[in-house]
């Protein structure tokens, strides 16, 4: 039996695609967050909360995306390198 993802795999790539850039512009832009938290010397715990949260919706992301199929993971993965470069390149602008 064929599921719906094997059957029509662009909508759901495209899907995973975006889902993949939005965890990436998430994850990639609390990491200056996180590093402020770090050096403010205020509590900890905010930080590692933090820190917990992002790599916790990252993984649970790439946990749905690998159950959907290879083309979705791949998808986003692709999602999530560009979320990437987005940050860097706006960090890079802003100084």
């Amino acid at each position: 039996m064929t599921s719906l993802i094997e059957v029509h795999p662009l909508p759901f790539g495209l899907a995973a695609l975006l889902a993949g850039l939005a965890l990436g512009l998430f994850h990639f832009s609390s990491l200056r967050r996180v590093s402020a938290l770090y050096l403010s010397g205020g509590p900890v715990w905010r930080a590692l909360t933090l820190q917990l949260a992002r790599f916790a919706f990252l993984i649970g992301l790439f946990v749905l995306l690998a159950r959907a199929g290879a083309t979705p993971l791949l998808a986003g993965a692709l999602g999530l390198l560009i979320g990437r470069a987005v940050v860097l390149r706006c960090s890079r602008e802003s100084g």
